[in-house]
């Protein structure tokens, strides 16, 4: 079936079905996590079909892991979540009452991307499942295996005017994007979502969008474990090959300290892979296409006079896509090394002066989605956090902040637009319809025309209230 007919069948149902019961939500979030817990070698043996290296470990900790935690917190507070919320009432307005009843919004598209295509699909789409809502998700077509299995097994768990897949490239997403969807959730690369705000600007349609952008590493003058500090960066920018939307994009360092950095950086790639070629911890590069795309900004960054620094272990017989780490010193900016996100295991340092020297540079680019600082000064760090704007920040580690259930993640500015998870995302697929139930005591209409000199007395008192 077609998007449109698809969308027509769920549009149908949310309009004149019974909302779903909390049972109801909890049976589809159970048959989610069925879905997973059924298929997982599956799953995982697409997803590396679909890379080429990527081993189904990885695939456990950054995409299914992640969906079960995800699913758990969900499950866990879905009925508080769901019940009407109490409001105080004004004394003007005593004795009736107001509260505010969650709804669902009824039909929500969900356009994912394919660098986590199991955590980044199922997730949100989960979400709004639990949030009341049916859903059509359209995966990326760069995943295709995954996509396609996704298709099938969410066929087998739901029905379609439930939760549905749809397959395609570019044009079926086009066509994704401008329907009349309820709420509209894409994550993906910035340029990718302008086209998609205005896909559903036409149709009015509500959107989040999580976007990408260069989100900066800053090591302070304080850090003084510069070997715990380049283990966990290392880790948060080489994870999927450097695919991560929330990876430390560039480092910033005190000036002095770049071969010291530069030793500890390459102990740390040895530690977490003895091994390049070939080890599935290490994932490819998904396509060609974007692999000659990284190589690009490191061949124009060293015409540029800039030192790429390979930090990766010996070299063996090498394999197709397994991209080596490596540090770029120098790049100057114009580059696009320090003006596209890179996404992948390339990480130019940036030597600083001082601390405001850092945040300048920080505030002179698009707002990123993430932000990461290393350190023991409290008073620094604070500064740091009081003066710049970013989706999330994880202090003396990377990554970290997407994993906390308590916390929204989303971005801000070039890196996106709203933010879900946990109770922030029940309420991003959530309408908060207010309610106020007069009181069959209400003096309200002693504020009623003809005005006079009892309204004068009133509103009199009324002020005095305010």
């Amino acid at each position: 079936m077609n998007p449109q007919t698809l969308f027509d069948a769920q549009h149908q149902r949310s309009r004149h079905a019974t909302p779903p019961s909390v049972a109801e939500r909890h049976d589809r979030l159970a048959r989610v996590a069925r879905l997973l817990d059924e298929h997982t070698t599956a799953l995982t043996n697409a997803v590396q079909a679909d890379f080429g290296i990527r081993g189904g470990r990885l695939t456990e900790i950054a995409d299914l892991f992640v969906l079960r935690a995800m699913l758990g917190d969900l499950r866990r507070h879905l009925a508080r979540w769901s019940r009407p919320q109490r409001v105080r009432t004004p004394l003007y307005l005593m004795p009736g009452r107001g509260h505010i009843q969650r709804q669902p919004l009824g039909v929500v598209g969900v356009i994912g991307p394919w660098n986590y295509p199991l955590q980044l699909t199922l997730g949100p789409a989960a979400t709004a499942l639990a949030a009341g809502n049916r859903v059509m998700l359209k995966p990326s077509e760069i995943t295709p295996r995954t996509s396609a299995l996704l298709a099938e097994l969410v066929a087998r768990h739901f029905a379609p005017d439930e939760f549905t897949v749809v397959q395609g490239g570019a044009d079926v997403a086009a066509e994704f994007a401008a329907l009349p969807f309820d709420h509209l959730f894409f994550t993906g690369s910035t340029a990718v979502g302008r086209k998609v705000a205005e896909a559903a600007a036409r149709n009015l349609t509500p959107t989040t969008l999580e976007l990408g952008g260069k989100s900066p590493c800053i090591v302070d003058a304080s850090c003084t474990d510069f070997e715990g500090a380049a283990l966990k960066i290392a880790h948060g920018k080489l994870l999927n090959g450097g695919q991560t939307c929330i990876a430390p994009d560039y480092l910033l360092l005190p000036r002095g300290r770049e071969a010291e950095f530069s030793a500890a950086y390459r102990a740390a790639v040895a530690r977490l892979f003895p091994r390049l070629e070939g080890n599935p911890d290490y994932a490819a590069i998904v396509t060609e296409r974007h692999q000659a795309r990284l190589q690009a900004l490191l061949d124009e960054a060293r015409a540029g006079g800039a030192q790429v620094e390979d930090v990766g272990p010996p070299a063996g017989e090498g394999r197709a896509r397994q991209l080596r780490p490596v540090l770029v010193f120098g790049a100057q900016p114009s580059m696009r090394l320090l003006q596209e996100e890179i996404f992948g295991p390339i990480l130019p340092v940036l030597p600083c002066d001082t601390p405001d020297q850092a945040v300048a540079h920080i505030n002179a680019q698009p707002r990123p989605l993430a932000l990461y600082w290393f350190g023991t000064d409290t008073a620094a760090r604070d500064q740091v956090l009081q003066r710049t704007v970013s989706g999330g920040v994880t202090v003396n580690d990377t990554l970290m902040h997407i994993t906390h259930d308590g916390l929204p993640f989303g971005g801000v500015g070039d890196s996106g637009l709203g933010a879900y998870h946990g109770e922030t995302g029940f309420l991003r697929f959530t309408h908060q319809k207010a309610v106020f139930v007069q009181s069959r005591w209400a003096m309200g209409q002693l504020l009623y025309p003809p005005y006079g000199a009892r309204f004068d007395r009133m509103m009199g008192w009324i002020r005095k209230l305010l």
